[in-house]
């Protein structure tokens, strides 16, 4: 089997209608230290953490108001874990100056001992960029220049020319840099300017070829040598459920183990998973099987 690594959003943190289970609108930070220890434990390569700045009225039914600040839970999340990376998934870089992101994720990487990874991503709510005197139509441009500054930045203490940034990261050259999104945009920015692809969504033409034409584009822009984390999904339950939940792979390890190499047979080397559950107890249950279980068949 090829290897492939796998990483979690972090419940709670984001409460999405669209993504958060009913558990989560009444839980708080103990069931997210609960599962991000549990995470940490069976061996998860990350946890992430996404990013919203203020819900506009209209969506708050849909998206809630609920978005714990990304630097600030990531920052809490590296003094309660010991070895899981952490992660943006991702962080609208095109909000802030360059030189506050770079920042951030330069000292978390060095208070969490080199384990931050800064995932990117373009935004989606107009009123947001409005509200923060951003211009939403400008936003993939605003977010291709805040990727090279930032990582100038994290290359070299002095990499905003006269002005200096430190502690400095410990990982060479700062965190990786993964970017968020299926959209054409999305792939295009992930392989010229990214070390790793967060899909966000089925890409319209489907994840095998999607994932080709992010190792054609990054062909031919010279970087096919490089590392990368070519990012998949999943939805998986360990054993068979009691209840209903939803589309997903579930039952025996094998079977789990199975569809998570066919994920690998494709291309995707780090895998985000999400398992269903009705509470923080039952999914710290479910990370402890699969980390029992499933993952001894993924060595």
């Amino acid at each position: 089997m090829s290897e492939i690594k796998f990483g979690m959003q972090l419940p709670v943190q984001a409460q999405s209608r669209i993504m958060a289970d009913e558990w989560e609108h009444s839980a708080g930070s103990a069931e997210m230290l609960a599962v991000a220890q549990a995470a940490d434990r069976n061996g998860f390569d990350y946890v992430g953490v996404c990013d919203h700045v203020a819900i506009p009225r209209d969506l708050a039914p849909r998206m809630t108001t609920t978005w714990y600040d990304t630097v600030s839970t990531l920052s809490w999340l590296a003094g309660i874990t010991e070895r899981v990376r952490l992660a943006s998934t991702v962080y609208i870089v095109a909000y802030r100056n360059p030189l506050l992101t770079a920042k951030g994720f330069s000292t978390l990487d060095s208070l969490s001992g080199g384990r931050a990874v800064l995932g990117v991503g373009a935004g989606h709510v107009v009123a947001e960029f409005e509200a923060l005197g951003v211009p939403f139509k400008q936003r993939g441009r605003l977010t291709n220049e805040a990727i090279v500054a930032i990582r100038a930045a994290f290359a070299d203490e002095w990499g905003a020319g006269g002005l200096g940034q430190s502690p400095r990261p410990v990982q060479p050259g700062g965190p990786p840099i993964w970017v968020g999104g299926s959209t054409p945009a999305a792939l295009r920015r992930a392989a010229e300017l990214g070390d790793g692809w967060l899909p966000q969504g089925p890409p319209e033409q489907g994840m095998p070829a999607a994932i080709q034409e992010i190792r054609s584009m990054r062909e031919a822009a010279g970087r096919a040598d490089l590392p990368f984390a070519m990012g998949g999904m999943a939805r998986l339950y360990v054993g068979d459920p009691a209840w209903e939940v939803g589309p997903c792979v579930s039952g025996k390890p094998d079977a789990l183990a199975d569809s998570l190499a066919g994920l690998a047979a494709i291309g995707v080397t780090h895998a985000q998973l999400k398992f269903p559950a009705r509470s923080a107890t039952e999914l710290v249950d479910q990370l402890s099987a699969f980390g029992s279980e499933v993952v001894p068949l993924l060595a």
